[in-house]
């Protein structure tokens, strides 16, 4: 449905630009209009957009390039979001922050002035470009082997002998630890594992955003690993040890956000992701069981990371091999080890008996209506319990 901006046509809104998607999507208002630089647009971010409700997002870059069937686009169309794509980098030079601009048909607009032109998506120019994306999936799994040999050569010291990764405070041997992605179906996953976590207290660990999910599900992280640009100044603030995932060359843009909170940091330049070098310094920690929330598990999924995430993700988990479990997988095989059926017969075997000593008493009538509201708190025991 279009919408007017003041007395002209189209969809109007406040501006908020950013390169970097994630950090952009955390300061986005309702209403705002998103603009992003976002070659292949993943569903992890995608949902992160979604999630902040802007009345629409203008991308620099083809949100489908092609290359491989990502995930996020379709997601955002879904929402009802307006998606313009393809405008060119020219509009981070066109457009400044919290100017208040309009897109009209595929045409972005500051006042009057048409500023950028692009390709607006629907449904069905999606589908189309995803049809075609899906056709060179083998092309891509070839790109692929070739750039997972380049990234081992790259990483091998780190991902064959764990060099680089500091000694943490946070104790992990022996114990299980739930490394957590506000990725694909974060939440559910923090539902499903509800009783696991209660019962085996598993190390919690966040990634980034994977933070505040925890917060949120009502755990506080033990540590946070991330680049420090999706996550909030509470999550950093609950006392977990941080770890800031740099580049490979050293620069830790996150760092100096941490610092100035007052909090000390370690700091891992490195290729792999920032989730991948969580699980590998649970694994360097001997972790008995490493359990991932919100990560990726099917092929699309997969790919939707691109090709330097999928490589990282492929050899991170040969490394840690049986040790690595994801949270669908966990749910499916843990039970508690009392069943709530065990625990009904119990309280109603137990019931059973005070009735027969209290009816075979001859003082036993004066306890009838205390022997009631002991069943009222034992059936809210067990509520409680399974709740």
């Amino acid at each position: 449905m279009r919408r007017r901006s003041g007395t002209l046509p189209g969809l109007g809104g406040v501006a908020r630009l950013d390169r970097r998607t994630a950090r952009l999507a955390a300061r986005l208002n309702p209403g705002d209009i998103a603009v992003i630089d976002h070659v292949d647009l993943d569903k992890v971010t995608a949902e992160a957009l979604v999630a902040a409700k802007p009345a629409a997002i203008i991308n620099a870059q083809p949100s489908i390039s092609g290359r491989y069937p990502n995930l996020g686009p379709e997601l955002i169309v879904a929402s009802g979001i307006l998606v313009l794509d393809a405008v060119g980098p020219e509009i981070f030079a066109a457009v400044k922050e919290g100017t208040r601009i309009r897109i009209d048909g595929d045409t972005v607009h500051v006042g009057e002035n048409p500023v950028a032109h692009g390709m607006l998506q629907d449904a069905g120019t999606i589908a189309e470009q995803m049809a075609a994306a899906n056709a060179g999936l083998s092309a891509q799994l070839e790109a692929f082997a070739v750039n997972t040999g380049e990234f081992l050569g790259r990483e091998r010291e780190l991902l064959l002998e764990g060099s680089g990764l500091p000694t943490l405070r946070t104790a992990m041997t022996g114990r299980h630890v739930l490394v957590t992605v506000r990725g694909y179906d974060y939440a559910e996953d923090l539902r499903k594992l509800k009783h696991y976590i209660r019962e085996y207290k598993p190390v919690l660990i966040g990634i980034d955003g994977g933070a505040d999910a925890l917060l949120d599900a009502g755990y506080k992280p033990q540590l946070i690993v991330g680049d420090m640009d999706a996550v909030s100044d509470a999550a950093l603030l609950c006392g977990a040890e941080v770890v800031v995932h740099a580049y490979p060359d050293g620069r830790a843009p996150g760092l100096p956000r941490v610092q100035d909170l007052g909090i000390d940091a370690a700091t891992v330049p490195t290729s792999v992701t920032a989730e991948d070098l969580a699980i590998l310094l649970a694994d360097a920690a001997a972790a008995e069981l490493i359990v991932t929330v919100g990560s990726h598990a099917t092929l699309n999924e997969f790919l939707d990371q691109g090709r330097g995430g999928m490589a990282s993700s492929f050899l991170t988990r040969i490394r840690v091999g049986s040790r690595l479990l994801d949270a669908d997988g966990v749910a499916r095989l843990y039970r508690n080890r009392i069943s709530v059926f065990a625990l009904l017969m119990l309280v109603v075997a137990a019931l059973a008996a005070i009735v027969v000593v209290l009816v075979v008493a001859d003082k036993g009538n004066p306890y009838l209506s205390d022997l009631k509201q002991w069943w009222d708190d034992a059936i809210d025991w067990v509520q409680g319990r399974f709740s």
